[in-house]
């Protein structure tokens, strides 16, 4: 790194400790108000609040979601860096202060520490474009509905977010390793993943008859178990299919047999050319396993997302950003895993990669994304910052 470089780095250190008050209450008020999918109002307005105060202009999206722009409009390249927005239907079980105050609603993947880093990101940015010209722009994407499938980014993509972009970034909250840490590698770093809801029906009766009925919670349980074994011989192995669910039901009393059933749940796969084969297995294997009972079966299967891949270039640029930024040791290496991650849709027209921003309170209990109980160290919130700023003044000048 030249000294330019070391003297800019410093800068953005600076800067985003300046921030780094503000953005932790960022944080938390988020995290108090959290909105569910495509329903971010509120969480636009805190954001586009703070931009505009600090002269950045901001672009409103039809349904939801901000695109915002740091440096000169004709200057180029474009570097994005985004940031996904909507928290999940679960309750907020902690007890901090700024725990949920929207019924069943809970920023439990972190998306709130996504948000309030790119907030600071940008902000740091736009203070180093005032001290000198940036040779080139920064577009910020706070992005809707990364946890619906297939996920807001195609809406931004859509509305053109991506136009001149020359490479993008981003970060996820990650509880199993240690804030002041990044967990990142090349290539695939997340699996693609499906939605799979399957709907049987058949002819009710009486428990003390099944013979005159078709076993419906029979076959629905046999659905369950055998549906995922079977995609084990019909997919290869080495492509790491899974299919787990999440919700079942059927009926409502215990000596009915019901006429109605349903099981809902996800198919994630590693290997991208075994997620192209999945959808036309899975339902030809839920039909094999439920002919026997003579019930209908109907398959819905929604497309998800493809494997964010990590482009070896925009990867090298995250791992010298940490390095830069939040010191020597604190890049760590990281498996791919098999959640899903709509950021993967951007990767498809434009180079880029996504990191993982530790959020463990060192020494700390482990949590778990997704659950009502996660808990992160507000100290991740200018870890982001930094990253984020740095990483994009890095790709700029590369």
């Amino acid at each position: 790194m030249t000294t330019d470089a070391r003297d800019l780095a410093y800068a953005t250190s600076q800067i985003v400790a300046d921030l780094e008050p503000e953005l932790i209450d960022v944080r938390r008020d988020l995290h108090a108000h959290p909105e569910p999918s495509w329903q971010e109002l509120r969480t636009c307005d805190v954001v586009a609040a703070r931009l505009e105060k600090a002269g950045i202009a901001v672009q409103g999206l039809p349904r939801s979601g901000l695109v915002a722009e740091v440096g000169d409009p004709d200057a180029g390249p474009v570097v994005a860096l985004r940031a996904d927005l909507d928290a999940l239907p679960l309750v907020d079980e902690t007890t901090d202060p700024w725990r949920s105050t929207v019924d069943g609603v809970a920023h439990a993947c972190g998306h709130d520490v996504h948000t309030a880093s790119l907030l600071g990101a940008g902000l740091a940015l736009a203070e180093h474009h005032r001290a000198s010209p940036l040779p080139g722009r920064v577009r910020l994407l706070f992005q809707p509905a990364e946890e619906v499938m297939p996920g807001g980014a195609l809406d931004l993509i859509a509305a053109g977010v991506l136009e001149d972009v020359t490479s993008i970034f981003a970060l996820h909250c990650d509880p199993s390793i240690d804030a002041g840490t990044i967990g990142l590698r090349e290539g695939p770093i997340t699996a693609a993943t499906d939605s799979v809801t399957v709907r049987l029906r058949g002819k009710g009766g009486h428990t003390s008859r099944p013979h005159l009925t078709q076993d419906l919670t029979f076959a629905l349980a046999k659905l369950v178990t055998d549906v995922p074994g079977a995609l084990s011989r019909r997919l290869d192995p080495r492509a790491g299919a899974s299919l787990v669910w999440g919700r079942i039901g059927a009926g409502s009393a215990a000596n009915v047999i019901p006429a109605y059933g349903e099981v809902a749940g996800t198919l994630r796969v590693l290997d991208i050319r075994a997620w192209a084969q999945a959808q036309q297995i899975v339902d030809e294997v839920v039909r094999a396993v439920v002919a026997p009972y003579g019930v209908s079966a109907e398959v819905e299967h929604v497309r998800g997302v493809p494997p964010v891949v990590n482009e070896p270039w925009a990867a090298g640029h995250l791992a010298a950003a940490a390095g830069q930024m939040v010191g020597v040791g604190s890049l760590v290496g990281t498996e791919q895993s098999l959640g899903g991650e709509d950021f993967a849709w951007y990767l498809e027209s434009v180079p880029g990669a996504m990191a993982r921003l530790g959020t463990r309170t060192p020494g700390g209990p482990t949590f778990d994304l997704h659950q009502g109980n996660l808990r992160v160290d507000d100290a991740s919130v200018p870890v982001g910052s930094k990253l984020l700023a740095q990483v994009a003044l890095q790709a700029l000048v590369s």
